[in-house]
């Protein structure tokens, strides 16, 4: 089971990247967890979270092929 990660502004920074493909997770619980393994400064900034596009809240079952987005606070003008 694998899913693609997508990071956008200063979490694509963070992560030194903006696309990152993890396996085994079987939910965004989990998948917050090994990207906090990965990079712990993760914690200190404020981001929403996206499943095959859609905003979710809480802890979401994740399925093979899925794409997960953590996206920050956007400004624009």
């Amino acid at each position: 089971m694998e899913v693609k990660v997508l990071f956008f502004g200063v979490l694509a920074d963070v992560a030194g990247t903006s696309v990152r493909h993890y396996g085994d997770v079987g939910s965004t619980d989990r998948l917050m967890i090994r990207i906090q393994d990965d990079f712990p400064e993760f914690i200190h900034y404020n981001f929403r979270t996206s499943v095959n596009r859609e905003i979710v809240n809480g802890d979401v079952l994740l399925n093979d092929g899925d794409e997960v987005a953590f996206m920050p606070p956007f400004a624009g003008g």
